[in-house]
């Protein structure tokens, strides 16, 4: 059975960033197991961090990737001016493809763009990113949106059902288990 890790960013004592009372980390614990749900509605076993709020560290979410096919964390960007906006994937070379299809998607369901001159393709070396874990041992980092930008959290919050199904469709697609009629 072809098999998917789904990771939640930062951890049960890692917040990461925050807009008011909403967390980086309870966001990507939420994108995670929605997206393992639709994972596991197409088929496809899905391999996470966590269950409902808990959310593993980051040393144990990077022993699960070799556990998968494809394996990809979820975070939020964060940014002083609150209007920076966008979706980016930080991933090696071999994943640009999967990487881009995601930003693609989440870009066309949020409406947000998609952020740099490589389809939101990012190596881990680029900008401020340097050496993350669970890059170098072969994950996907999807950034989803700007968490610091009050209009994408709204939209997220609206839409993380409709979102969390294109993604896994994504994921499917990739895995080589078709999903859409």
């Amino acid at each position: 059975m072809t098999k998917v890790v789904i990771t939640a960013g930062h951890s049960n004592t890692d917040p990461g960033a925050v807009n008011g009372n909403v967390t980086e980390a309870e966001v990507a614990t939420d994108m995670r197991n929605i997206v393992a749900y639709c994972l596991k509605d197409l088929g496809i076993d899905a391999v996470t961090d966590g269950n409902g709020s808990d959310n593993d560290t980051l040393r144990n979410a990077i022993k699960l990737i070799k556990q998968g096919d494809v394996a990809i964390e979820f975070h939020c960007n964060a940014f002083h001016d609150r209007r920076a906006s966008g979706v980016e994937a930080l991933a090696q070379p071999k994943d640009k493809v999967i990487c881009q299809k995601l930003c693609e998607a989440v870009s066309d369901v949020m409406g947000i763009p998609v952020r740099g001159s490589a389809g939101g393709f990012k190596a881990e070396n680029s900008g401020q990113h340097s050496r993350l874990g669970y890059v170098r041992e072969g994950g996907i980092i999807l950034e989803l949106f700007f968490i610091s930008n009050p209009s994408e959290l709204a939209t997220y919050q609206a839409k993380k059902w409709p979102l969390a199904r294109e993604i896994a469709d994504v994921i499917a697609d990739h895995v080589g288990i078709g999903c859409k009629p």
